[in-house]
């Protein structure tokens, strides 16, 4: 096999065509998404490889590689590092082909995936926070071992499997195709299907999709050189990789036309367009793609055209679905979320109600309504208005500045989304030297014990706000009174801690609602 660094798109396509992967996989259907398409005005196409056997793509990669390999290393062993589906394809593929096979997973992997692994004869070994720490641990396992290491991404061989999607997508379509959208986690999908696409049609466009927080490919094909993230978010657990593979940031160089970038919000509603088109329910990197159309459409002249969206994964965490819920809404911007200062004096609080009837754009539903007293002149309101379209949130603010009450608006305020709309009415004069921090906490027995047992004797909690959402981390809301004189005490501290933070301390909707 030709060096992978000389391999062209052309190269990738007689690989693509000769891959064995429907020993395993199915021909995933492409269907139109009928309501997704009528609301954005172009033909929105789902290619479904949450249908796959292990409800994702990551089989194809990983049987075209193992059936590959030598009847002595199939006797010896393989293992791979995967947050999951990967994990699985290589699963299903040793219970096809005979072969042991050890599987080194995130502690944070959903438990859906695990089990899924399991089930199939993998032996699972969780390690790190991350797929970049599973990794590490699996190399040493292989060498100790004697193992052949499956790559997730970065294998000519896993690439071209993940390409005969894109082979597959041209055949079903075989009409005008604008671009295909897919998700990009260390870059196999992306690559494969990407160098099949330009090497048989390379009119049609390859839009990589990357959320906002796990976005080492875009920043790399940007600097020309890999860029490794320190952290990754974890709800796309699917995609959540710090550094992408050598071979496919040259792969992506060559064939990812554009980027789009996506959020949490997005992606969950995102995940309900997908379920009232097909009454499905994919995992969030499953779902990335359709958010990027969308966003796409907003700022592209695509009317009349059509694009395809790789949904690919469907292994949810099913207490995640909460989350998701509670997002959509945000996600399709059809809230906006609103601080509104009222003065207490009598008849303000029935001005406040005229004028939410009297909102441009005709009548509002009020989705949320939390206030509590705050001194004898003012009083601030929490209120959520239902909107009619996206970006409407400023001028409500604005409506009701006109209307003589203060606004602020919070509908893109992380901290009042997830936190302070629970616990508005929270000013206490007994808070002096409060500094309000927010963590992200592993979900795992012993996170809390490590905060408290690392704190300072003398600092006190003035505020705890934790809520489980489902998620692999679980968002925690700390006041901390701790004197100016104790700051490098305070720094020192959150090092030790190690846990993803950040100051919150001067964010105006805690001044609002809670700062003293």
């Amino acid at each position: 096999m030709p060096d992978a660094a000389a391999l062209t798109s052309f190269d990738y396509l007689k690989r693509v065509l000769t891959a064995r992967v429907y020993d395993v996989a199915i021909e995933s259907p492409l269907e139109k998404a009928r309501n997704l398409s009528q609301r954005l005005g172009c033909e929105v196409l789902l290619k479904r490889e949450d249908q796959q056997p292990v409800f994702s793509f990551k089989l194809r990669g990983a049987y075209n590689k193992m059936a590959h390999l030598t009847p002595g290393q199939l006797e010896k062993g393989v293992i791979c590092a995967s947050a999951g589906n990967h994990a699985q394809g290589v699963a299903l593929a040793a219970q096809r082909l005979g072969a042991r096979a050890v599987i080194v997973m995130p502690t944070t992997t959903p438990q859906v995936k695990v089990d899924a692994v399991r089930a199939r004869g993998g032996e699972v070994v969780l390690a790190g926070d991350s797929y970049s720490d599973a990794y590490e641990h699996a190399l040493a396992l292989q060498q100790k071992q004697g193992l052949t290491f499956i790559h997730p991404f970065d294998d000519p061989l896993v690439i071209a499997g993940q390409g005969t999607i894109g082979m597959e997508i041209l055949r079903q379509h075989q009409g005008p195709l604008h671009a295909v959208f897919a998700a990009i986690g260390g870059g196999g999908l992306i690559g494969g299907v990407g160098a099949y696409i330009k090497a048989v049609r390379p009119e049609v466009r390859v839009i990589g999709v990357q959320m906002g927080d796990s976005d080492a490919m875009a920043r790399s094909v940007r600097a020309g050189q890999h860029v490794v993230l320190d952290d990754v978010g974890l709800f796309a657990d699917g995609t959540a990789v710090k550094r992408v593979g050598d071979e496919t940031l040259r792969l992506a160089r060559e064939v990812v036309d554009d980027f789009v970038i996506v959020d949490n919000d997005a992606v969950c509603a995102a995940i309900r367009d997908i379920f009232i088109d097909t009454r499905s329910i994919v995992e969030p990197a499953g779902a990335m793609p359709v958010a990027a159309i969308k966003q796409y459409a907003a700022t592209h002249d695509i009317q009349g055209q059509s694009c395809a969206a790789i949904l690919s994964g469907a292994n949810m965490n099913f207490d995640r679905l909460r989350y998701v819920a509670e997002r959509a809404e945000v996600g399709e911007a059809r809230e906006a979320l609103l601080a509104v200062t009222i003065p207490e004096e009598r008849g303000s609080f029935r001005r406040f109600l005229q004028t939410i009837e009297r909102l441009p754009g005709g009548p509002r539903a009020i989705t949320e309504f939390n206030y509590r007293i705050s001194d004898e002149r003012r009083a601030h309101v929490f209120v959520g208005v239902g909107t009619h379209k996206a970006g409407e949130s400023k001028t409500l603010a604005a409506a009701f500045e006109g209307a003589g009450f203060r606004a602020l608006d919070l509908s893109g305020d992380e901290l009042a989304k997830e936190h302070l709309r629970d616990m508005i009415g929270g000013h206490s004069a007994l808070a002096r030297d409060e500094r309000l921090l927010h963590f992200s906490f592993p979900e795992r027995p012993g996170a809390l014990m490590k905060f408290l047992a690392l704190m300072q004797p003398s600092w006190n909690i003035s505020l705890f706000h934790y809520r489980n959402q489902g998620a692999d981390e679980g968002h925690v809301l700390v006041g901390i009174q701790a004197p100016p004189a104790d700051d490098a005490a305070l720094q020192a501290f959150l090092r030790e801690l190690g846990y993803p933070w950040k100051d919150e301390t001067s964010n105006p909707a805690y001044r609002l609602f809670l700062g003293g």
